[in-house]
């Protein structure tokens, strides 16, 4: 099916990576790893059902989002109410009140196409990766770019393709989950339509530069800590294999936590245009661009403004890289194994 000559070598390792592995297999072994992230959010090979992951990172997401979306100052009471909407100290007070006001489905609201964007995203980012790793190495040569660069690199090309290729629906994602009582769209394909109609197709990309922003960094921060203590971790003999796992959430913690400001500020900039008041939280002011929100974040709430549900944020990373990580390694070794013995057979 493929020769050995279309596999990359990776000197350092002595497991998978990402340089290994036809592109074909690369695709399938993301997207496996992307969709199994989404359904086993909280994997446990012998306790968990698959189903359970997607009533648990849905909400999660609704209330990330709508923690980011809080422009009020931080006060010591709970919450309080400013031009008819609710500004709520953290993400328990935040689920209490969408509870209340909402309903329980609430909680899965903008579910659809964040979906297709987990399971597209996985398959497009991995085969970035490995496509820009192979450049990389024609065009430096092995001994002319460091490990860590060429990780760095490669991850940072990927984060920005799977980030522009898919933003609009992660964009619909953000205004789905935004909506509070009064429902600015009544389904995925109205706000589509509307959204086309009424700000064209510019208006599916709003607060792209924040979101490359934010992924460059991040993916290459990831795929840095993930490459370096992946093998280190490995040596553990952990149960079940999880050094990989172990090295997905570490790396999603502190690739997270240190581009945050622009997650925020992408959300922010999602719902700008003509339906910016209609939202749940509907004093969102007017921004423009990454700089004056961060400008106008930093003036009116604080540097505290721009980690609104960053803990959030991290309760779902943490095991979604573990689970994508484990998954990928996992998948992309059978798929090789299956090559062979196919190759052996002909």
């Amino acid at each position: 099916m493929y020769s050995s000559a279309e596999y990359l070598k990776d000197e350092k390792a002595t497991g998978l990576t990402f340089h290994e592995g036809s592109k074909i297999q690369v695709i399938s072994a993301g997207a496996v790893a992307g969709m199994t992230a989404r359904l086993d959010y909280l994997f446990l090979p012998t306790t968990l059902s698959a189903n359970l992951g997607r009533f648990v990172i849905a909400p999660l997401d609704v209330i990330k989002i709508r923690l980011q979306l809080q422009t009020g100052p931080f006060f010591k009471n709970s919450s309080f109410h400013s031009l008819g909407s609710t500004i709520d100290k953290g993400a328990l007070p935040t689920l209490q009140n969408l509870l209340r006001n909402e309903g329980i489905t609430a909680l899965w609201k903008g579910n659809v196409p964040a979906e297709l964007m987990y399971i597209s995203y996985s398959a497009i980012q991995f085969t970035t990766y490995r496509a820009s790793s192979v450049a990389l190495q024609k065009v430096f040569g092995e001994h002319q770019l460091s490990k860590l660069s060429e990780t760095f690199i490669a991850g940072a090309c990927a984060g920005a393709t799977a980030t522009t290729a898919t933003y609009p629906l992660d964009l619909l994602r953000t205004r789905l989950a935004a909506q509070g009582t009064e429902r600015v769209y009544r389904s995925l394909n109205h706000a589509i339509y509307q959204i086309y109609r009424s700000e064209g197709m510019h208006g599916f990309f709003r607060g792209l530069g924040a979101g490359v922003a934010q992924i460059v960094p991040y993916m290459g921060i990831f795929f840095s800590v993930y490459e370096s203590l992946r093998l280190p971790l490995s040596t553990l003999h952990l149960p079940f294999g999880t050094g990989d796992a172990s090295a997905g959430v570490l790396a999603s913690v502190l690739a997270k936590s240190c581009v945050f400001p622009f997650d925020l500020i992408r959300k922010r900039l999602q719902v700008q245009g003509p339906t910016r008041l209609r939202y749940v939280h509907k004093d969102i002011p007017d921004y423009k661009g990454i700089l004056t929100t961060f400008q106008k974040i930093m003036r009116t709430e604080g540097t505290r403004g721009l980690y609104r549900g960053l803990t959030v944020s991290l309760l779902k990373a943490a095991p979604t890289g573990a689970i994508t990580m484990w998954t990928y390694e996992r998948v992309l070794k059978v798929l090789i194994k299956l090559d062979s013995v196919y190759d052996e057979t002909r």
